[in-house]
């Protein structure tokens, strides 16, 4: 069969998907043509989310969608990242919310929380009518977790929790933050209702980048909770970083979507633009760069599928799920500049959605586990000596 040049796909990676996959793929896609495209310059432009989306999100299955019970989809974990690929391509802010429901809020919930709290929360949060958030990140604490300032003490009834955490997506949107503190030392996770007393979320301005996405500082001056809302199992740092993991895996999927836009758009404009009595298409320099987006789609296409497949049998760690992360973040952004190049001034402009992804790609690169601190990880795995201190 002869390889798609135009989603595009050059190793025939559709031979490799079962049905529900391809289908899951083609479901979501339609939504983002739809729905999300059509809407997603204006609201970049004016930083906002479309909270009309999530109702949307939840209907399709896309919220907590790779877990399994309490009112999840349960889908594998291939489809889960295909889905996630066509939300991406749609823009960052839109895959950027249902990971951090799915992967940063529901997930530690699902992995770690008593069965009351799954009962109680995950249902809800499937369904779209209660979102969370994730407190990880501080101020002074971003690639070094471990530095948190956060504090939880105990008291008569529970605990009291003090702290501030920062470039939180859906913070100031949530009805619920996963909180991460230190108590008597030891990393732990806390449910933290946002309308408690002391608690408050602040959107962070004037962003050049995720626009459409919800960022936010959150707050938390002697905010009480009940004994109950600490997660029980979830003990250490290691817990809050497999979450981490999760979004990860998300991601290194996710950007497929916003490099395959990028690509689509450039051979789109370089087939039909003429210049010097040829298309654009017909050089030299414009072919080479086309190649080398696509190129890379592909590679990163088979990592990602790779990946997916060890973690649905049990068998992924957590080095192959940052360097899916890093190779493809990486990629997606190279294929977002040669584009923008590609496009010359017509790259800028919203009429085109590459400067977007563009920008949304410098964030990508950072969060989640910047560039360097993945190649670190790596490093540390190949050699056995950490280079982090």
């Amino acid at each position: 069969m002869q390889p798609d040049v135009e989603r595009p796909d050059l190793l025939n990676l559709d031979d490799l998907l079962t049905d529900e996959e391809r289908a899951v793929r083609d479901a979501v896609a339609r939504f983002v043509d739809e729905e999300v495209r059509p809407i997603a310059a204006e609201h970049f432009e004016q930083g906002r989310f479309p909270m009309d989306l999530v109702p949307r999100l939840a209907e399709l299955g896309l919220l907590g969608a790779n877990l399994s019970g309490y009112g999840c989809p349960g889908l594998g974990e291939v489809a889960y990242g295909l889905a996630m690929q066509e939300l991406e391509r749609g823009d960052s802010g839109v895959r950027s919310f249902a990971s951090v429901q799915g992967a940063l809020a529901m997930y530690p919930i699902w992995r770690y929380g008593s069965e009351e709290q799954k009962a109680r929360y995950l249902p809800e949060m499937a369904a779209g009518r209660l979102i969370g958030c994730f407190g990880l990140t501080e101020p002074d604490a971003g690639s070094n977790p471990g530095g948190m300032q956060t504090r939880a003490v105990r008291t008569g009834g529970g605990f009291r929790i003090d702290g501030v955490k920062r470039w939180i997506t859906n913070g100031h949107v949530a009805q619920l933050a996963v909180v991460w503190a230190k108590l008597d030392g030891v990393v732990r996770g806390f449910l933290v209702p946002t309308d408690a007393e002391g608690f408050e979320a602040r959107p962070i301005p004037h962003k050049w980048s995720l626009r459409m996405s919800v960022t936010s500082e959150l707050y938390l001056e002697g905010v009480e909770v009940p004994e109950e809302a600490m997660l029980p199992k979830a003990e250490g740092l290691k817990a809050a970083l497999s979450c981490l993991n999760q979004a990860r895996y998300g991601i290194a999927w996710g950007v497929l979507g916003a490099a395959m836009d990028c690509y689509r758009t450039a051979r789109s404009y370089a087939m039909e633009r003429v210049q010097f009595a040829r298309p654009l298409a017909g050089y030299q320099l414009v072919q080479q760069k086309l190649v080398a987006m696509a190129s890379g789609i592909a590679r990163g296409q088979l990592l990602a599928w790779r990946v997916g497949r060890l973690k649905e049998e049990g068998r992924v760690h957590h080095t192959q799920i940052s360097l899916a992360k890093r190779e493809n973040v990486e990629m997606a952004l190279q294929a977002a500049r040669a584009a923008r190049d590609i496009l010359g001034a017509n790259g800028i402009v919203h009429d085109y959605p590459v400067g977007r992804h563009l920008l949304n790609l410098e964030t990508v690169y950072t969060y989640e586990g910047a560039h360097d601190v993945h190649t670190l990880i790596l490093g540390r795995h190949l050699t056995g000596i950490s280079a982090f201190q």
